[in-house]
């Protein structure tokens, strides 16, 4: 989750619905599922350029996949420009946030593009961060071949954020419930998925704050398992129409006019191009599609995700959620270390049962995550620190993300320029032989409330490219967390700096704003953040 209201206010507020409930009683709520027939991915074909440059790639007799990491966001955000720009059959979008911002908008301009050239377009969004969007959706759901769907939305007050919260203490419950899925298909070719929500600060674009993430570029088996996960969602009776849930609609014609308007080059300009070649040496993905070869690594790969029907409350017998199957993997395959990198870390009592039980099998243990103050949710921040002597007691290895630490690098600092620098990646890797990756945090939002998806790797090229691309042999641009000599403080050590600096105290953030955090997480459930 990004913002710290909806962790926050949400749980605070839930018994402001009671109050609430006679003066929301006139409000119209969410028209009944609608039968329609199902839809299908389009499945890839040789028939499509798309198709035919990763044809081999699927021919592979032990059912490996294709995959290419994208840590660095220019080479990310220009991948999906390219496959927007190449696909000929389907696109398909699953995100938790479309941002009505420069980035959100282009993409948007894309997608009409390619459906006004024939290739059909699904975009499934969750509703959570849709407020002034729904104008330009509808524009989009308006072109011949497009569609766009929500998922949970909202049935009432939609134009506003104050009148949405009002819908949200009305309905809580099911609002409570989100999809935070990313996935993007193109041409049932190629697909990318990861942290990445759609909007400037995943991208780099942001003056203010702006996400270090991780996505996987993938072809191969992987893509038909995840384009069957994405018409799961696409199909449920959790999604609807945008057409169906926003009332008072504009003529087309004036929605088309006030789209063309929003996404044009001034509202919504091109990112500069990124350069020349990635981290690991590799060019752009529009000079490998323009060569006809692609050189990625092969891999055995999987989609995984949660069941739609989590937002309900429920999941088919006998099917786990991605949280159990993530929990499972790394106590089943785990021999010798774990690394996991997680903006969100909250164990709980059942994950510090299960950190004893590796640290006892001498797994070592490593956690990056963000600190203080640079967490776009300090309150979940705060929850962590009740774990972290606890870890430290274990032998688990803390690392916390910071500004000023990741500033200490020059490359970094040029591309942060003066905004924060935040992670947002979700990673785990084990023995330097898997990678666990996709939208789902370590905390019990991610666990019990929303709908994730994840996709499990087992390639000894890729693990240690990604150690290589963050250097997490070094993990610079991080304060390592350690016990202070009393064995109940901890302490933080800057790394890669000749100084040493060793700070008893929460870097970057006030006393002021700790006792804030400190007092809210008394009253805020933890199975809320």
């Amino acid at each position: 989750m990004k913002h710290l209201l909806a962790r926050l206010l949400l749980p605070l507020l839930h018994c402001a619905a009671l109050a609430l409930a006679g003066l929301a009683a006139g409000c119209a709520s969410l028209p009944p599922p609608e039968a329609q027939a199902p839809e299908a991915a389009i499945p890839g074909s040789t028939a499509t350029e798309l198709g035919r440059v990763t044809a081999p790639f699927y021919a592979d007799p032990g059912g490996l996949s294709a995959v290419r990491p994208f840590p660095q966001a220019a080479f990310a955000l220009d991948a999906r420009l390219e496959l927007i720009r190449r696909a000929q059959a389907s696109i398909d979008v699953q995100t938790y946030q479309l941002g009505n911002d420069k980035t959100g908008r282009l993409l948007l301009r894309e997608l009409r593009d390619a459906a006004r050239r024939g290739v059909r377009v699904r975009l499934l969004l969750d509703d959570f961060y849709t407020v002034g969007l729904d104008p330009l959706l509808l524009a989009l759901a308006a072109e011949p071949g497009a569609q766009v769907r929500l998922f949970n939305p909202f049935a009432n007050g939609r134009e506003h954020t104050a009148t949405r919260w009002l819908d949200f203490f009305t309905d809580f419950r099911r609002l409570n419930h989100r999809m935070h899925n990313k996935l993007f298909i193109a041409d049932g070719a190629i697909a990318i998925a990861g942290g990445r929500n759609l909007a400037d600060e995943y991208f780099l674009r942001s003056e203010l704050a702006n996400f270090i993430d991780f996505e996987l570029l993938m072809a191969g088996p992987v893509v038909p398992e995840s384009a069957r996960i994405f018409d799961s969602y696409w199909n449920s009776d959790v999604v609807y129409p945008v057409q169906r849930v926003v009332h008072g609609a504009k003529p087309t014609v004036e929605l088309a006019a006030a789209f063309e308007a929003a996404t044009s080059e001034r509202e919504a300009p091109r990112p500069e191009p990124p350069p020349a070649t990635d981290v690991f040496g590799e060019p752009r993905l529009a000079d490998q599609l323009a060569r006809g070869e692609l050189r990625w690594m092969r891999a055995d790969a999987h989609a995984l995700a949660d069941s739609p029907n989590k937002a309900l409350g429920t999941r088919p017998p006998g099917m786990r959620t991605l949280a159990q199957q993530f929990h499972a993997t790394l106590g089943s395959t785990a021999q010798s270390q774990v690394l996991v990198i997680s903006p969100y870390f909250i164990p709980g009592d059942e994950g510090m049962a299960r950190i004893r039980a590796a640290r006892a099998r001498g797994i070592r243990i490593t956690v990056v995550t963000n600190s203080l103050a640079d967490s776009d949710e300090p309150l979940v921040n705060v929850n962590y620190n009740r774990y972290r002597v606890a870890m430290l007691e274990e032998g688990v290895e803390l690392r916390e993300v910071s500004t000023r630490q990741l500033k200490r690098s020059a490359q970094l600092r040029q591309l942060l320029r003066q905004a924060r620098g935040r992670l947002h990646a979700k990673l785990a890797l084990l023995d330097s032989e898997w990678v666990l990756l996709g939208s789902m945090n370590l905390d019990p939002r991610s666990e019990r409330l929303n709908t994730e998806f994840g996709v499990k790797v087992h390639s000894f090229e890729l693990a240690h490219a990604l150690r290589f691309a963050y250097s997490l042999d070094s993990l610079e641009g991080v304060y390592r967390v350690e016990l202070q000599p009393d064995g109940r403080n901890v302490r933080w050590v800057g790394t890669g700096d000749e100084s040493n600096e060793v700070l008893d105290d929460e870097p970057d953030s006030s006393i002021l704003t700790r006792l804030q955090l400190l007092l809210f997480s008394w009253f805020v459930p933890t199975d809320q953040l």
